[in-house]
């Protein structure tokens, strides 16, 4: 019954929305839901955040809760953000084609992962992409056209450590009566090999989330129907890429949501523990009931971008069972499964704008002028 429930909550996610489910790092995939802030009632997961001014605009709706795990990333390395319409892929779809906006990525150090607030200042900007006026593109159009994936490659300034890596989408099709619709949640990261020394952002490319942006922001107003169609005002500060010095810090290592080694199957942030070797009935019916207990924290703690691998468990459990029924005391079998990996098209290269207050200060440039 439990995994009926589960499933169905899954399948009830509203659809014409959006969410960050899935991580991958230099094309590799980390699986869905791993070092993935998400939120944990599947039905509203891929609702816009509200209000605009709260905190969950930091992370996503519980994005100021941590998960268990945290992927490593080298410096300068490849990041791309799947989008998904629905979490676990019932069906496909990035984002509606209609909810035409821009994009954008941040990034905030943090000391501790599991107890500093994703909310406040320290954010800075990594990547933007708006609305190009000579294709007549925005960047929901490459977003779509790419399958949901977004790519951007980390600075080789940054300093290692621990980081919050934040992709924002932002649907403009009802803004013009006040309803821009923000997408946004978090990845976990571990820098490492970046510059020794500490992280220093200049005073005009940090900000605090939320607060950046406000409902009478231009870059929420905008009317995308309007024609011809302004210059668009991309939202927040101007992108930072730290550019670092003096040598690269070697000595730095994660330890902190390090994924166990004896990890046996992971789903999401759940990893199964080996079952120890048993001999007698009593120990065989121990391990079942320990092995069934492992399956229900995979089922407890699945995101809403599924529970496939939670079920490749329990299959492993009922073989388990199976064993003790027919009499096989001795064990456990061998694990055989292994961790499913949802079907993702190619990761796409970068785009946009990543270089250090290029388009925000081009696009003022081009406001004034008009203005003039």
């Amino acid at each position: 019954m439990k995994f009926l429930l589960h499933a169905f909550g899954l399948a009830s996610v509203a659809s014409a929305h959006t969410l960050f489910t899935t991580l991958f790092i230099n094309g590799e995939n980390q699986g869905d839901g791993t070092c993935v802030r998400q939120p944990r009632e599947g039905e509203t997961a891929t609702a816009p955040i509200n209000p605009i001014t709260g905190n969950e605009m930091a992370c996503g709706h519980d994005g100021n809760e941590p998960v268990p795990f945290i992927c490593p990333a080298s410096s300068g390395a490849q990041l791309t953000f799947e989008f998904r319409e629905w979490p676990a892929l019932q069906n496909p779809g990035s984002i509606d084609p209609g909810h035409l906006g821009p994009c954008a990525v941040y990034l905030k150090k943090v000391d501790d992962m599991f107890s500093d607030s994703a909310a406040g200042r320290g954010w800075f900007k990594i990547w933007e992409d708006g609305y190009d006026a000579d294709s007549g593109r925005w960047c929901v159009d490459t977003l779509v056209e790419n399958n949901g994936l977004l790519s951007v490659n980390l600075p080789t300034g940054l300093p290692a450590g621990y980081y919050l890596a934040r992709p924002e989408v932002i649907a403009l099709h009802a803004a013009y009566r006040g309803e821009p619709q923000f997408y946004t949640n978090c990845a976990q990261i571990y820098v490492r090999g970046g510059p020794s020394g500490s992280l220093e952002i200049p005073g005009e490319y940090e900000v605090s989330i939320p607060g950046y942006v406000s409902e009478d922001t231009p870059g929420v107003t905008y009317n995308i129907y309007d024609r011809p169609l302004p210059p668009y005002p991309i939202v927040g500060p101007d992108v930072f890429r730290p550019r670092g010095g003096g040598d690269m810090d070697s000595s730095g290592e994660q330890t902190d949501g390090v994924i166990p080694p004896d990890c046996l199957l992971k789903n999401a942030n759940w990893c199964s523990e080996p079952i120890a070797e048993y001999s007698g009935q009593g120990g065989c019916w121990d391990a079942v009931d320990g092995c069934y207990e492992q399956s229900q924290g995979c089922w407890d703690s699945a995101p809403p971008s599924g529970s496939a691998n939670c079920y490749t468990w329990s299959g492993y459990c009922r073989r388990l069972n199976e064993a003790c029924e027919s009499g096989d005391y001795e064990g456990p079998p061998e694990f055989e499964g292994q961790e499913i990996f949802a079907s993702s098209p190619d990761v796409p290269a970068p785009w946009g704008r990543t270089r250090r207050g290029r388009s925000l200060a081009r696009t003022r440039t081009m406001l004034r002028a008009v203005a003039a």
